[in-house]
């Protein structure tokens, strides 16, 4: 069975190595299709196509910004001594003066050529070292593991809100469906009182009354929006249980329950079953929110 995905989450994942220290960051927050954003240093471009495709083997929907920070060492970057070249120096320079090497000295020395080497490795040559980009590779994939992690909870919380709520439109429905009964009931006594205002009711045959009454009644009968209600609640809980991604499904249910919430209050002649059908909406409401949330 497969886990119902939100779309918002956050991951970061560090490193060190001897040339520097690296963090990639993945945020995702809700999108109608997926969008993936990379940005990386100079030199790095192949990591971006590689974390597109390796996001859209992962996720289905939802916005997504993946980063990588590069910071390079000071060894990596700075400069170094060539000790053993120094040390040769010194020996000859004491050999030669029969006596110790000043500070002086030493400091003139350092400038012999092959003495200090000024580093040159920067950004660039990180990005050109095969074995670099593959352990930054891998660590991508860790941070799309960790965001996709950081979704999945957020899925388990939706799931258990919009359950709650299919709840919540069941008892509803339970009550419109108690409170429909009386609907031909109210009728007649609705029309009998139209027709007594209007000094008609003795006007009226039996046969003509009973027939428009019948004619109303099929008009406000509210049974067939109340079984379709009851067969969106299934198949709301069939997807929940289904997984990710069914967030547009669960988009469009939400519009379908609406719009039989909506039919129900127009069909309604007594204030207790319009009151039931407005709790639906607002219950319909906070579905559809939710929902939203869904990949």
């Amino acid at each position: 069975m497969n886990n119902l995905s939100g779309m918002t989450g956050f991951a970061r994942v560090t490193g060190e190595a001897e040339w520097g220290a690296w963090a990639w960051e993945a945020k995702s927050v809700n999108g109608r299709g997926l969008d993936v954003r990379v940005n990386t240093p100079p030199g790095f471009d192949a990591l971006e196509r590689v974390v597109k495709a390796a996001a859209s083997k992962r996720f289905n929907r939802g916005s997504l910004q993946v980063s990588l920070r590069i910071e390079l060492s000071e060894q990596a970057g700075g400069a170094t001594i060539d000790q053993a070249l120094l040390d040769t120096l010194l020996a000859a320079a004491e050999q030669a003066h029969g006596v110790g090497i000043s500070s002086e000295a030493i400091a003139t020395l350092m400038t012999v050529k092959g003495v200090v080497e000024i580093g040159s490795t920067n950004i660039r040559d990180v990005a050109a070292n095969s074995d670099v980009m593959a352990e930054l590779e891998s660590a991508a994939g860790a941070a799309l593991a960790e965001l996709d992690e950081a979704r999945q909870a957020e899925g388990r919380a939706l799931k258990a809100m919009l359950s709650d709520l299919v709840d919540e439109l069941v008892s509803a429905t339970d009550t419109a469906i108690s409170l429909a009964g009386d609907q031909p009931a109210l009728l007649k006594a609705r029309l009998t009182k139209q027709l007594e205002e209007l000094g008609a009711d003795q006007q009226v045959e039996p046969e003509r009354l009973a027939a428009e009454l019948a004619l109303t009644a099929a008009k406000a009968d509210v049974r067939e929006e109340l079984d379709r209600l009851l067969a969106h609640f299934d198949s709301a809980r069939k997807l929940l249980s289904g997984g990710s991604p069914v967030g547009r499904k669960l988009d469009f249910l939400a519009q379908e329950l609406n719009r039989e919430a909506n039919t129900l209050c127009s069909k309604s002649v007594s204030l207790d079953l319009t009151n039931a059908g407005l709790s639906l909406k607002g219950t319909i409401d906070q579905f559809k929110e939710q929902a939203a949330n869904v990949e």
